[in-house]
C-alpha cells in the first residue's frame, strides 16, 4: 500500500490513541466517548495534515498536493465550524428535553455533545500530523 495513504492511517490512530491518554490522564475517559468527536488533540486534524504533508514530500508544489491542502482546510474548517453548531443545537436540545414532563423526557435519547474541536485541538492535532509525517518519512 502506498505511504501517502498508510501513514496518515497510522499516525491518525496514533494521535487518537493519544487523545484516549489524555482523557485517561485527566480521569476523563470513557469507552463510550473513546471512539466519538471532539477531545484533545484532533485526530481529523492530523490525518488530514499528515495526508497534505506525505503529498507534499512524494510530489511536491503539485495540483494533488493543492486538492490534499483545500481538503483539509474543508475538514479542520467543519471540525470547528460545522460541528460546533451541531454541539451547541445539542447542548440546547439536551437542556429542553430535561424540562420536559418525567412521562415525555424518556421518550428522546441524550444527545452527544462533544462533538466540535477547539482552535487548539485543531492546532496541535494538525501540528503533530505534519510532525509525525516528516519523521516517519524521514525514518523509514
Amino acid at each position: 500500500m502506498s505511504k501517502i495513504f498508510l501513514y496518515p492511517i497510522l499516525i491518525a490512530m496514533v494521535i487518537h490513541g493519544l487523545k484516549m491518554i489524555i482523557d485517561l490522564a485527566k480521569k476523563k475517559f470513557s469507552w463510550s466517548k473513546a471512539f466519538g468527536y471532539g477531545g484533545m488533540p484532533s485526530s481529523h486534524a492530523a490525518l488530514v495534515t499528515s495526508l497534505a504533508t506525505a503529498v507534499y514530500l512524494t510530489e511536491g508544489l503539485s495540483v494533488t498536493f493543492a486538492v490534499s491542502v483545500i481538503l483539509a482546510l474543508i475538514v479542520i474548517r467543519d471540525a470547528l465550524g460545522l460541528r460546533g453548531y451541531l454541539s451547541r443545537h445539542a447542548r440546547i436540545i439536551n437542556k429542553l428535553i430535561k424540562d420536559l414532563p418525567d412521562e415525555e423526557e424518556y421518550k428522546y435519547p441524550v444527545l452527544e455533545e462533544r462533538i466540535a474541536h477547539t482552535w487548539a485541538q485543531l492546532a496541535v492535532g494538525a501540528l503533530l500530523g505534519i510532525i509525525f509525517t516528516l519523521l516517519v518519512f524521514k525514518l523509514l
